[in-house]
């Protein structure tokens, strides 16, 4: 095999598949990333236990053939290469990495047989599109707050189901919950709702861009999602996800609205008084403004204070910092409403104006 490339091209697609494999595997060849040359582009795959990962990049192809090299050195060797063009070749169990124009530097890197690379899968079942700005606001908007509790895997993932004209993404940890849902085109059969590990949605909404669709396929243990030259696949979470519908306030009587640059503002500032292992801090709501305060600690206390709109009785919320910052983050809208019933029940937080997402966080014990 023998091929020369541009290295920005293939430092692109090797540092997907770089990321997609697993440090600590204890399986040789899935350290490696697979490289096949042939009708001048490069055919490149990857794979752990559970993700798998596949693209092709345009080379000058000299000589056809396959090969696995392995995946750390591979990247480190074409993130600082000195040069814009690069020859690659192989010769028995070693390849070659040069530049086109130099005879130095040149690396020789051991090699494993392509045929000892495990097959990648193949969906059977049928594809669904959407618009992949729609698939990555979804994520943005939920996989933050998926469990990392691994006692209770189930919620180790971000559940995605079709709801009569909805397509929604669900993810929790048992004290916030954030839901997303966009309508679905009518022609999406109806499928279960299904677990997904964040490492295949964290890892594609950082390559993929605003236009274009994203082509999407689900069987009982796998999803399959394609988009412009990438092919990704996962095993998915097995488990009953929590009905999380049960957790969704019915009625909220009271609400609020902030700007979201000045709450972020204030909870950066209170930050740097909350007490590390509880992350509690207070909002203490009152007509037209919100205090926003942390506990007594031994390091002392800090009260901070913004407008709000609000017209009810005083009242007091305590809130994990943490849970209460991360929405706020992710969100771009201007003004942001929270709605609550009372400083012990569930809040919720969405845009203003509403869209087609929120987020719930259960208070604290004050």
């Amino acid at each position: 095999m023998k091929f020369t490339c541009n290295k920005e091209a293939l430092l692109k697609e090797i540092a997907i598949a770089q990321e997609i494999i697993s440090s600590k595997n204890a399986i040789l060849i899935l350290s490696n990333i697979y490289l096949e040359a042939a009708k001048n582009s490069l055919i490149i795959k990857a794979k752990d236990m559970k993700v798998n990962f596949q693209t092709e990049v345009p080379v000058t192809v000299i000589e056809e053939g396959s090969t696995t090299v392995f995946g750390d050195k591979f990247f480190g060797i074409i993130s600082t290469f000195p040069y814009d063009e690069i020859e690659f070749s192989q010769k028995e169990n070693v390849v070659i990495v040069k530049p086109t124009t130099s005879k130095k530097p040149e690396y020789k890197l051991k090699c494993i047989a392509s045929d000892k690379f495990p097959p990648l899968p193949v969906s059977e079942s049928e594809f669904f599109e959407m618009p992949i700005k729609d698939f990555r606001e979804m994520v943005t908007q939920s996989a933050f707050a998926v469990s990392d509790d691994e006692t209770r895997y189930f919620m180790n993932g971000v559940y995605l189901e079709k709801s009569e004209d909805k397509i929604n993404m669900v993810a929790t940890d048992g004290r916030r919950l954030a839901f997303v849902g966009k309508s679905a085109n009518k022609k999406i059969k109806d499928f279960a709702g299904v677990i997904i590990p964040p490492k295949i949605l964290q890892t594609i909404i950082k390559r993929s861009g605003d236009e274009g669709l994203i082509n999407i396929s689900i069987n009982d243990k796998m999803i399959f999602i394609n988009f412009a030259s990438y092919k990704f696949s996962s095993v998915l979470i097995e488990g009953m996800f929590p009905n999380y519908k049960k957790v969704i306030p019915e009625n909220q009587d009271f609400s609020l609205s902030v700007k979201r640059e000045e709450m972020l503002d204030a909870l950066r500032r209170v930050s740097l008084m909350v007490e590390k292992k509880s992350h509690r801090i207070y909002l203490g709501i009152s007509s037209g403004k919100m205090a926003v305060y942390s506990e007594e600690s031994e390091l002392g206390t800090v009260e901070d204070e913004i407008p709000c709109k609000y017209d009810g009785e005083d009242i007091t919320i305590a809130l994990n910092y943490r849970y209460l910052e991360e929405p706020f983050k992710i969100m771009t809208d201007e003004d942001i409403k929270i709605r609550f019933s009372s400083a012990t029940k569930a809040i919720t937080i969405e845009p203003v104006p509403e869209k087609d997402f929120f987020h719930i966080v259960m208070p604290m014990q004050s």
